[in-house]
């Protein structure tokens, strides 16, 4: 039965949900026939970028392949008007997917508590109560920072998103930066990690940064495939030639990856396949809420392209080599 505000006798949300009102999963005769997607823009004038609109995409194909329309919800939060509207009164949607997690996020943690069906695109404690699908991001740094080292790089800085994205807590974000750090870590040398904002000009004030700080730098892994071109450009005002002077390699969907010259090694970010994933998890949810949720981190090999090479340290950057001295030995020639 779908419950309305205006019933007096129909059940409050738990403690925390004031005015949120949810009523419980619908009979087979109320299928709404649609899901719900909330999913905040991430650019830089809060618009989506190109790598979530091809996630958007992706599920509305996925939901049509099953018969079912796609409702938008850019809510960043639980008390945004646009998820209360999704959430409350008559039921508009018969299951969410949610993405852009963070690490404390009370979208998530009301759906919880309701009983509402959701899949997660990311994770975090809270979404392992149900099914998710993410991709392994310190995993996938770690990975990038050892290529680097194979290629003979120890000076590797980090270019994360931006500052506002970190700090409020995005699970890709702050799990990148993890992966990098504890691999620079592993080898026994120093991080340098940068946050930077989600356009070109960014990208290359965070180049400018990085070579200011530690001119010896000789690459860098980025997951920042927005800021990338900037990163470039920077490269190239500096007379930073790549691969041959700098190396370059990061995370990123391969139309980014394959529109910069030279063409970006990077691990990919497979947005259809996650969010086919996602809602064939959903499938599963909404027809099977009994069954245990299950939990999919991929982590997809890395394409080697043009933007890395063997590493030649900046003139200068190295240490004189030091020749042993044999005391007592006098030698005449």
């Amino acid at each position: 039965m779908t419950e309305h505000m205006s019933d007096p006798t129909a059940p409050r949300a738990p403690d925390g949900d004031a005015g949120l009102l949810y009523g419980g999963p619908a009979d087979p005769g109320e299928e709404t026939r649609t899901l719900g997607l909330l999913y905040p823009p991430a650019g830089r004038h809060q618009d989506y970028t190109s790598m979530q609109l091809a996630f958007v995409g992706g599920v509305a194909e996925a939901a049509t392949a099953h018969g079912y329309d796609l409702l938008l919800s850019p809510a960043r939060s639980g008390t945004d008007p646009s998820f209360r509207r999704m959430m409350t009164g008559l039921r508009r949607v018969d299951g969410v997917v949610v993405m852009e997690i963070r690490r404390e996020d009370d979208r998530v943690d009301h759906l919880a508590r309701t009983g509402f069906p959701y899949i997660a695109i990311g994770r975090n404690r809270t979404a392992d109560e149900a099914g998710w699908v993410d991709l392994d991001f310190a995993g996938l740094a770690g990975s990038c920072v050892q290529h680097l080292a194979d290629l003979g790089h120890r000076r590797i800085a980090f270019v994360n998103r931006s500052e506002e994205l970190f700090d409020s807590g995005y699970g890709f974000a702050r799990l990148g930066q993890e992966g990098y750090t504890q691999a620079m870590a592993d080898l026994g040398l120093v991080p340098h990690a940068y946050l930077c904002g989600d356009d070109l000009a960014s990208g290359e004030a965070a180049l400018e940064r990085i070579l200011n700080e530690e001119p010896a730098t000789t690459s860098l892994v980025t997951m920042n495939e927005a800021a990338l071109e900037g990163v470039y450009r920077g490269l190239n005002r500096h007379g930073r030639s790549v691969p041959r002077d700098f190396s370059v390699v990061g995370v990123a969907a391969s139309p980014w990856a394959e529109q910069v010259t030279p063409q970006l090694t990077a691990a990919e970010i497979p947005a259809k396949e996650m969010a086919r994933i996602a809602v064939d998890l959903m499938m599963k949810r909404l027809t099977s809420p009994g069954s245990p949720p299950r939990h999919i981190l991929l982590k997809p090999l890395i394409t080697l392209r043009a933007s890395t090479g063997q590493c030649r340290p900046v003139p200068g950057s190295e240490p004189e080599p030091e020749f042993p001295e044999f005391p007592g030995l006098d030698v005449d020639f």
